[in-house]
């Protein structure tokens, strides 16, 4: 069982494609779901996945 179940912030930009400082600001905003563990950031895989899905299309 290798999935991934959480990405942290650096893992998610990888993941996404998308920058850091957008990644928080979507969060800030409510757009992105995120958990914190202590000090880290964390985002749920299928979170990551939803709000991917949700961008729009061009």
């Amino acid at each position: 069982m290798n999935e991934v179940l959480s990405y942290s912030i650096a893992d998610a930009v990888k993941a996404s494609g998308v920058g850091r400082s957008f990644l928080y600001e979507q969060i800030k905003a409510g757009k992105l779901k995120a958990r914190k563990l202590g000090r880290r950031t964390l985002i749920l895989a299928a979170d990551l996945q939803s709000w991917l899905a949700a961008l729009p299309k061009i």
